[in-house]
């Protein structure tokens, strides 16, 4: 069983970034620039293999990574994730462990202030509770991502016209046409602290883009759903802003949405 490395980077060169991320498995780079190229290296025993294209958007790098991925297990990442030594054989031993699971969520290490979840146990992951993973923590069976079809939005994420929620609507889309996803309480990698390229704070765009993704999410859930997330966290969304005017941003964007 061999993990590759799935990862969307800006304006890198392939041996940087490889060193950059510690990289330990085959992997491939859709780097967003502006030339069209491909290289490939070997590096640490592994083959690298670096596509150049000058469109934007994570969404859509992320697809083309999937187009040209050919490993057994296929793990999404970013330019800004460091990974642990020895993670490939430690998702290897998971998906060894758990026959049954189509895709594993894995902990990778983030700021205070940008943590959406902390993995302390294997479950299962059901529609209710997606909305909480980043694609980075996601790892998948090759073969059953390519049997589901499922590819990551257009319309969210960095790059995109609503700044994030690809990751939920991908996990969700793949769980509802019956592929079962788990989590793993291993950590695989930290993310570097650094810039957002679409977080600019809790502010009005925040909560818009938020009421449009628990549309697509939740359906006749979705006010349900965005008055919990606020409230469970409004100590920290809700600094510069009542819960009752995010509340009134997120469904202004539910609207749209509909």
């Amino acid at each position: 069983m061999k993990v590759q490395v799935l990862a969307s980077v800006m304006n890198q060169s392939m041996e940087q970034i490889a060193e950059q991320m510690n990289l330990q498995s085959d992997a491939v780079i859709i780097n967003q620039c502006e030339r069209l190229d491909y290289e490939e290296m070997e590096y640490r025993g592994r083959k690298v293999r670096f596509f150049c294209f000058p469109d934007r958007g994570v969404g859509k790098s992320r697809n083309e990574a999937i187009l040209r991925a050919d490993r057994d297990i296929c793990l999404f990442s970013d330019e800004d994730i460091v990974y642990e030594d020895g993670y490939e054989e430690a998702i290897c031993r998971e998906f060894e462990r758990n026959p049954k699971a189509d895709m594993i969520l894995f902990n990778i290490e983030v700021e205070e202030a940008r943590r959406t979840y902390h993995i302390t146990e294997r479950r299962r992951v059901h529609w209710y509770n997606c909305g909480r993973y980043g694609a980075v923590s996601f790892a998948v069976r090759r073969d059953r991502l390519f049997q589901s079809g499922v590819m990551f939005s257009l319309l969210f994420g960095g790059g995109a016209k609503y700044s994030a929620g690809e990751d939920s609507l991908f996990l969700k889309e793949f769980m509802g046409k019956g592929y079962r996803v788990y989590t793993a309480p291993v950590t695989i990698g930290r993310e570097q602290a650094g810039d957002s390229t679409w977080f600019a704070g809790y502010n009005e765009k925040f909560f818009y883009d938020r009421g449009v993704l628990y549309t697509a999410l939740y359906g006749r859930l979705a006010r349900a759903m965005a008055l919990r997330f606020l409230l469970a966290h409004r100590g920290r969304l809700c600094e510069s802003c009542t819960v009752k005017q995010a509340y009134q941003w997120m469904r202004a964007g539910m609207k749209e949405g509909k």
